[in-house]
C-alpha cells in the first residue's frame, strides 16, 4: 500500500470528522473517536472496562459555561481549559474546535473584553459550533475555517492557545506547534490536551489509519513533543498524563510558554 501523503491524512481525518457530525448531528466535536482507540462498535466515550475516558464526562462544572449541546458533542480527552488559567481581556484559540464546548468556556471566562476564537477545518463542526454560540447567546466568540498547520491568523495575535486532542490528528504536528508559537504573543501561554504515546507503541498501530483519525497511531511521545515544543520556541514546559486512554497511549496536559 502507498505511503500516505500529510494531505491523504488531512482529508481522511476531515471526512470522518465531517460524516460523523452529519450522521448524529451533535454526535462528535473536536478530537477522538474512541471507538477506534478500543473494541467498541459503537462511539462511545469509555474503555473497554466502562472507564469514561472521553468527552462530556471529563467536564465536570466546566460545563455550565457551555451549552448542553456543545458538551454532549465533545469526545476530547481532557479539559483544557480548566489549567489555562484564562482572565478578562485575554484572546484565546482553540486549535480544532469542534462544536465549541471549550471556545464558549473560554469566551465566558475572558469577558466582556476579552474574545475566544475557534479554528476547524471542517464545515459541519463550523456550523454546529456558530448554532451552539447562538444558543448560549455569547457574542464574544468567532468561528473561523482553516488547518491547524497554516493558522489564519497574524504574528503575535493571541495571549493563549487552547486545544482538545487535536494536535495528535495532525500529520505534521511540528509545523501546528511552530504556528502556534507565531501567534501567540510575547508571554503567550500554550495550554492543551492531547494524547500522548508510549515510547513502546507497536508499529502495527502507528501503521493502522483508523487508529490515526482516532488519536492514537499518530501521537508523539512525551519526549519527542518536549523537543518539538522547544523547537518551536516555546519554554517552562510542562507534561502531566491525567488518564490512559489506550494500552499504548495516555492523555495529557501539555503547558508551555513563548518567550
Amino acid at each position: 500500500m502507498a505511503q500516505l501523503t500529510d494531505t491523504d491524512i488531512r482529508e481522511q481525518v476531515r471526512e470522518r470528522y465531517a460524516a460523523a457530525a452529519k450522521a448524529a448531528g451533535h454526535s462528535i466535536s473536536c478530537g477522538c473517536d474512541p471507538a477506534s482507540a478500543f473494541t467498541e462498535p459503537d462511539m462511545s466515550p469509555t474503555d473497554k472496562s466502562g472507564t469514561e475516558v472521553f468527552g462530556r464526562a471529563l467536564y465536570d462544572t466546566e460545563a455550565d459555561a457551555a451549552t448542553k449541546a456543545a458538551v454532549d458533542a465533545s469526545l476530547g480527552c481532557g479539559v483544557p481549559t480548566a489549567v489555562a488559567d484564562l482572565h478578562n481581556g485575554e484572546t484565546v484559540l482553540d486549535l480544532g474546535s469542534g462544536a465549541g464546548a471549550d471556545v464558549l468556556i473560554s469566551a465566558r471566562r475572558v469577558a466582556p473584553s476579552g474574545r475566544a476564537i475557534g479554528l476547524d477545518m471542517t464545515d459541519e463542526m463550523l456550523e454546529l459550533a456558530r448554532a451552539n454560540a447562538r444558543e448560549a447567546g455569547v457574542t464574544n466568540v468567532e468561528f473561523v475555517k482553516g488547518y491547524i498547520e497554516e493558522i489564519p491568523l497574524a504574528d503575535e495575535s493571541v495571549d493563549v492557545v487552547i486545544s482538545n486532542c487535536v494536535i495528535n490528528l495532525a500529520a505534521d504536528k511540528r509545523r501546528v506547534l511552530r504556528e502556534t508559537a507565531r501567534v501567540l504573543k510575547s508571554g503567550g501561554r500554550f495550554a492543551v490536551s492531547d494524547v500522548i504515546a508510549d515510547p513502546d507503541m507497536d508499529q502495527a498501530t502507528r501503521s493502522d489509519m483508523r487508529e490515526w483519525t482516532g488519536c492514537i497511531a499518530g501521537a508523539l511521545t512525551r519526549d519527542e513533543f518536549e523537543q518539538a515544543l522547544t523547537e518551536a520556541g516555546l519554554e517552562d514546559i510542562e507534561i502531566n498524563e491525567t488518564h490512559r486512554v489506550h494500552e499504548h497511549a495516555g492523555s495529557a496536559i501539555i503547558r508551555a510558554r513563548k518567550p
